[in-house]
């Protein structure tokens, strides 16, 4: 009994250590002419359970819907303003004036992002970013808004010189003296944060020969090692991500926070985008969302909570580009689902996941795998959780939580491969399938998580041939 109690305080704990999860918004996009009306786009996000979201510029009508909702925000200064904002004090006082203290705090306008991309935005206004940065800061202060509202700019990693390994990420050279240190230094002064755009998707399209794609969709893969700080590594996204952190701590800003201010798959793609469709999208962005709000950082910022804009909220039918840009969006202009992931710790914990193709999972009865390849599921270690939370997750489930856990002992069936990621894949799933895949029942603190393929080291696990095609 002491003992029971004893794994039963470390699943407890191990949950408390997971608490502190990152977050989700998403980036609300208008270049299209068919979108509902931002009244109807609001309650969209309230019915999904969505309280972040991210703007391109600071829309009356938008700013309008938003308030009193309790959804925070993030607004844009475009590109085309920079220049103005970064000569002329008055202009950034009357924009900020204009635009964020005429709805503050009614909107709970969070951050501004001073521009989009710049260091690649064909007209050239690269030199004018941290001088508008620190006009609007200067407003804000004015306003007494300095203290809530942060002041950013997103860039993309093209900004990067090198990001393989992640530990020798850096910043290209004719960057860092005009604008990247600048813009460090003022985000480490005023207290803000790195606005960065990561998309995964565009290193697999241009490296499919190169790169796994399970590795680029948070699939069971068998992980990268960093050869510069040994750190392993099972997905593209977080390798992305520390070979910014990299980067920064190589100019003595390690200690500016990080959010991804946009991140996505596209449903749709042309024929020469690789790796372009619904169910890679799916399985992205889905995968994502688990990985974020599972809680932990990076490899290597364990400790920084994930904070994620996932890109878009719609099928945007009016923006440029190849077909893949006007198909990054979790919505269709209908308000219908381009496809069904969960979106918050409650959808999570409902097991939302319906395939693509519409169909949802049929329960098995007690101790039964159902035997049809369609709507099958699996519980699996996520190994990101750590080895303690996993060895405290493996003890609750082997004893408490009753699951048959003899095949997993030594000189048993299913001892090997003896590792404590695939004994608690075993045991998860054993409680899972016992639990008639029940929801909530692949949880254990964010130790597990839902798979919908058979992961190809625990094949022991799943003794019933299958038909991958």
């Amino acid at each position: 009994m002491a003992s029971q109690a004893l794994t039963l305080l470390l699943l407890l704990l191990s949950v408390t250590a997971l608490s502190d999860a990152g977050s989700i918004g998403v980036n609300y996009g208008r270049v299209a002419n068919n979108l509902p009306t931002p009244d109807k786009v609001v309650e969209l996000l309230k019915s999904q359970g969505l309280n972040k979201v991210k703007l391109y510029d600071t829309d009356a009508t938008v700013l309008t819907a938003l308030a009193n909702t309790g959804i925070t925000v993030v607004v844009a200064l475009p590109n085309e303003l920079l220049a103005s904002a970064a000569s002329d004090q008055t202009f950034a006082d009357n924009w900020v004036q204009s635009n964020i203290s005429k709805y503050y705090p009614a909107t709970k306008i969070e951050a501004i992002a001073v521009g989009n991309e710049v260091f690649v935005d064909p007209k050239n206004t690269t030199k004018y970013l941290v001088p508008a940065m620190k006009n609007v800061h200067a407003s804000l202060v004015k306003f007494s808004l300095d203290s809530t509202i942060k002041i950013s700019s997103p860039i993309a990693l093209t900004a990067l010189q090198n990001s393989y390994p992640s530990s020798a990420g850096s910043f290209k050279p004719d960057l860092v003296e005009p604008v990247i240190k600048p813009m460090l230094d003022f985000l480490n002064q005023t207290g803000s944060y790195l606005m960065v755009n990561a998309y995964p998707f565009f290193a697999y399209t241009g490296n499919s020969d190169k790169i796994s794609l399970n590795y680029a969709l948070f699939k069971e893969n068998s992980g990268l090692v960093d050869t510069g700080n040994g750190l392993k590594y099972y997905s593209l996204f977080e390798a992305q991500i520390d070979a910014v952190f990299a980067a920064t701590s190589a100019l003595k800003y390690g200690d500016v926070k990080m959010v991804v201010t946009e991140t996505g798959w596209p449903s749709i793609g042309d024929e020469n985008e690789i790796g372009a469709s619904e169910a890679n999208a799916a399985s992205y962005n889905g995968n994502l969302v688990r990985r974020v709000l599972s809680g932990n950082g990076t490899p290597l910022r364990p400790q920084d909570p994930l904070n994620v804009y996932l890109f878009a909220l719609f099928n945007e039918n009016q923006k440029t580009g190849p077909t893949s840009e006007r198909n990054y969006g979790l919505f269709y202009p209908n308000e219908q689902k381009v496809y069904d992931i969960p979106l918050t710790q409650e959808q999570l914990k409902r097991g939302q996941s319906t395939p693509v193709n519409g169909n949802t999972s049929q329960v098995p009865v007690v101790g039964e795998v159902s035997k049809t390849s369609v709507g099958q599921t699996w519980c699996v270690a996520n190994v990101n959780a750590g080895d303690k939370k996993l060895k405290a997750a493996l003890d609750y489930a082997c004893g408490e939580g009753g699951a048959d856990c003899s095949p997993i002992q030594p000189g048993s069936t299913c001892y090997n491969p003896n590792t404590l990621e695939a004994h608690a894949s075993y045991a998860f799933n054993s409680y899972y399938q016992k639990k008639t895949r029940a929801v909530g029942t692949c949880e254990f603190g964010g130790a597990a998580y839902v798979v919908s393929q058979p992961p190809s080291m625990y094949s022991i696990l799943f003794p019933i041939p299958f038909n991958f095609i």
